[in-house]
């Protein structure tokens, strides 16, 4: 199992603190797997410094997709894509 640390602007650190966003989209930049451990450390851009504050979750289904899957990719370039979070 990893840990992986990434960085998490204010209003996003504050939905996950709170189980409001119970999801994370990230570019597909790092390995990741199940039960793989993500480290969000709060990242102030503005004074481009970290808060000092962390949240550690573990990660469950991770969804990989290539923009022209399903043949949409104009469609997706021009309109952008929902993440759903299901209750």
């Amino acid at each position: 199992m990893a840990i992986i640390s990434k960085k998490i602007h204010p209003e996003y650190f504050e939905m996950v603190k709170s189980g409001k966003k119970n999801f994370e989209l990230r570019l597909a930049d790092f390995e990741v797997k199940e039960g793989d451990t993500l480290i969000l450390e709060e990242w102030n851009p503005e004074i481009k410094e970290y808060t000092g504050r962390k949240l550690e979750k573990n990660i469950g289904y991770i969804l990989k997709f290539d923009l022209d899957k399903f043949g949409q990719k104009k469609e997706v370039e021009e309109k952008g894509l929902y993440v759903i979070s299901l209750e």
